[in-house]
């Protein structure tokens, strides 16, 4: 039986990240307790939006991290789904809008 590449473990792990570059690691942890904080944006708002950044850089212990933050902090299921989308909808954009260059070099060459 082969191990599995990703790990429950390793989620609940993320904050031993300091152990082989405690500096920086401190530094990461500093600046992302900041970032999550209540803003402009309240805490609700950013976890929907960290789990659709989750979706788009398919990071497994990011999606498990932030759909139980989503739910801790009042999103429904609805919502979450809702903010997939919106990042499914630009990342396949940001894909597509590459097709005018390929539609371009296509024309030049068709000459």
């Amino acid at each position: 039986m082969s191990e599995k590449y990703f790990h429950d473990d390793d989620l609940k792990n993320f904050g031993k990240i300091t152990e082989f570059s405690e500096e920086l690691g401190k530094k990461f942890f500093s600046y992302y307790n900041e970032v999550f904080k209540e803003g402009a944006l309240t805490q609700r708002e950013k976890s929907l939006i960290a789990l659709a950044v989750a979706h788009t850089v398919q990071c497994p212990y990011c999606i498990d991290a932030y759909s139980s933050s989503c739910l801790e902090k009042g999103a429904d299921e609805e919502q979450m789904m809702e903010a997939v989308h919106v990042a499914a909808a630009i990342k396949s954009g940001a894909a597509l809008v590459f097709s005018t260059q390929m539609m371009r070099h296509v024309k030049k060459m068709s000459m």
